[in-house]
C-alpha cells in the first residue's frame, strides 16, 4: 500500500503561490490535518525553478526537500505557472514530481494548457475561507492516502 499513514514518511509539498492569504490559508489547512506534510512555500515560479533545481538560494538539499506535489498559482510575477510546467516537464530531473494548478482562474484555454503541459488537476481556488481549506484537505488525503503511486515516486521510498 503506497498511502502516506502506512510508509509514515512526512509528505513535502511545495506551494508556489504569490498571494500571502492563499500562501497562510493552505497553511492552516494543513496543520489541522492528521496526515504529516512538510509545506514549503515560494512566492513565484522564478524561486519555484529556483527551488526544485537547487539553485541560488535553494542549493541545500536539507532546506529544499524534494516535494511530492506541487501546488501551482498560474498567475504570478517573473515566470507564471504556464511557464513553470514548461520547464518541469522538460526537465527529467523534476518533470515526474505531480503538479497541480490551483488558481483563480477559470479559462478554458488554461485548462487545456496546464493539462497539454502535464498538470494531474486542474482547481479553480474556492473564494470561501471554508471552502478553500476544505479543497486543500481533500488534496492531501487523495493524494497521499487513495493514490497508488508509480514504484519510483519518492514517496513510495
Amino acid at each position: 500500500m503506497s498511502s502516506l499513514r502506512s510508509t509514515a514518511k512526512q509528505a513535502t509539498i511545495l506551494l508556489v503561490e504569490d498571494d500571502p492569504g492563499d500562501q497562510e490559508l493552505t497553511r492552516r489547512a494543513l496543520q489541522q490535518d492528521v496526515l504529516r506534510t512538510d509545506l514549503r512555500i515560494v512566492s513565484d515560479g522564478k524561486e519555484a525553478l529556483d527551488y526544485l533545481r537547487r539553485e541560488g538560494a535553494f542549493t541545500n538539499p536539507e532546506d529544499s526537500p524534494r516535494p511530492d506535489l506541487i501546488l501551482l498559482d498560474l498567475n504570478m510575477p517573473r515566470l507564471d505557472g504556464r511557464q513553470v510546467l514548461e520547464r518541469v516537464r522538460e526537465d527529467p530531473s523534476i518533470s515526474r514530481i505531480p503538479v497541480i494548478a490551483l488558481t483563480t482562474s477559470d479559462e478554458e484555454e488554461d485548462v487545456v494548457r496546464s493539462y497539454a503541459l502535464g498538470c494531474k488537476s486542474f482547481i479553480k481556488k474556492p473564494i470561501e475561507v471554508e471552502t478553500f481549506i476544505q479543497t486543500i484537505r481533500e488534496l492531501q488525503h487523495y493524494w497521499f492516502e487513495l493514490v497508488t503511486l508509480p514504484p519510483d515516486h519518492p514517496q513510495r521510498r
